[in-house]
């Protein structure tokens, strides 16, 4: 197989396969699939609820066929999978997803054709879960009938300036020609350049340790936060202090959720347990960034406490409750722990999050979010994600929320020139 005999089929039209599909498509025919009617129902009709992609481009991509029927998908030759890799309530790799949609593939392969994996797993994974899926579905044989390859998602969501051409892409596959195919392809869009690495084991490798790092970075500047809050500093002052000497990477205290920092580290945790290491420094940081709507929590109690204002039916709103900024994903968000906590001691929350599904915020918070915020009604206030929204209201404008005398926490520290009563 060359380039130009490829017939693309994406599987997963999430914030990862969505996009890709939509670059693809600008230079060949792509099929996309997803298991989902109504997503594809909407996809159709230019709505992306993921805010990943507008309605302009995704309608101009005529050369883009959405479907939710296998059968169609077997016209194809090079199937990316981009499904998601979500845990278990017990913290382990839940690849059942992944499995199904491998399954899925397996039943439509021919001899010769690709597969190509994007969804973030332990090293090691295509190979040892993914590949006897397709061997026994399909009935034929790795690396002799059909290939496959790896190349890890680096989609950063609500990010515009660095979509899929702007981020350098890591390729890899079963054998130096496919390799070789698969980064020939990826070059076709990534206009930052493809890294071409020796093994799939190493791109799934590289992809699991770039979200570790982030994690033990965080966890570090929270700890040092809950640190300097014990001694009246201000952490982002000291942080930024420190950041004046050259080789000081920068990093800022925060709730740490998301479908990335979140989980990846407990698969390399979980593969490393597989071998008989453990992972002392990964398990801390993952504990100390599990920890931080526990320490929001508490904070926010000893300052009711302070004010003689009473936790029981005290009236709490959270503004923003996505895993991060200008982004209307909530998966594992931090804010859920935080939310159950403050539910515990008799709190009555309201959550407002404008660019959050209504549907999607009830399933997984078990509550309806607010469409608008009454004034001098909250005791206190809580900015717990920095959406430029939030900034463009401004403080006075977010204080009116609340009664006199009201509380205002800044986790994000969006107002940082601002005196409030509590900043990460």
């Amino acid at each position: 197989m060359n380039l130009e005999e490829i017939d693309v089929a994406i599987i997963g039209l999430g914030y990862v396969g969505l996009p890709l599909a939509v670059e693809l498509a600008q230079q060949r025919p792509v099929i996309g699939f997803d298991i989902d009617l109504d997503r594809v129902s909407d996809l159709t009709q230019g709505i992306d609820c993921t805010k990943e992609v507008d309605s302009q481009k995704l309608l101009s991509a005529t050369n883009l066929k959405l479907t939710s029927d296998i059968s169609v998908i077997g016209s194809a030759n090079f199937y990316i999978i981009c499904v998601p890799t979500p845990l278990t309530a017990e913290n382990e790799p839940d690849l059942s997803i992944l499995r199904k949609a491998t399954e899925m593939v397996g039943s439509v392969l021919n001899h010769g054709d690709v597969v190509v994996f994007e969804s973030t797993v332990y090293p090691g994974c295509t190979e040892e879960e993914c590949v006897p899926i397709l061997e026994q579905t399909s009935g034929l044989l790795f690396n002799v009938n059909f290939f496959c390859g790896y190349s890890p998602e680096r989609v950063n969501p609500g990010d515009k300036t660095r979509g899929i051409p702007n981020v350098k892409k890591i390729t890899s596959g079963s054998t130096p020609e496919i390799a070789s195919l698969v980064d020939e392809l990826y070059r076709t869009i990534v206009l930052a350049g493809t890294v071409k690495v020796s093994s799939m084991q190493v791109a799934e490798a590289a992809k699991v340790i770039e979200n570790v790092q982030r994690d033990l970075n965080i966890a570090l500047v929270n700890e040092l936060s809950m640190i300097f809050k014990q001694m009246n500093l201000d952490t982002r002052e000291v942080l930024e202090a420190a950041a004046t000497k050259w080789n000081f990477i920068l990093f800022y205290p925060g709730l740490v959720g998301g479908h990335c920092i979140g989980v990846d580290p407990y698969y390399l945790t979980y593969k490393a347990r597989a071998i008989g290491l453990d992972t002392n420094v990964i398990a801390a940081g993952r504990e100390v960034n599990s920890s931080m709507g526990s320490f929001i929590a508490s904070s926010l109690l000893n300052c009711l406490k302070r004010r003689s204002i009473a936790s029981e039916g005290a009236k709490v709103l959270i503004m923003g409750i996505s895993f991060k900024e200008n982004c209307p994903d909530i998966r594992n968000s931090g804010v859920l722990s935080l939310l159950n906590i403050l539910r515990d001691v008799g709190c009555l929350v309201d959550l407002y999050d404008p660019l959050v599904n209504e549907q999607e915020a009830k399933r997984l918070f078990g509550t309806h979010l607010i469409h608008c915020i009454e004034i001098n009604y909250y005791e206190v206030i809580i900015i717990a994600v920095g959406h430029d929204e939030f900034k463009r209201l401004g403080i006075d404008k977010i204080r009116s929320f609340g009664r006199e005398g009201n509380i205002v926490f800044d986790l994000k520290g969006l107002f940082p020139t601002v005196d409030t009563d509590f900043r990460l």
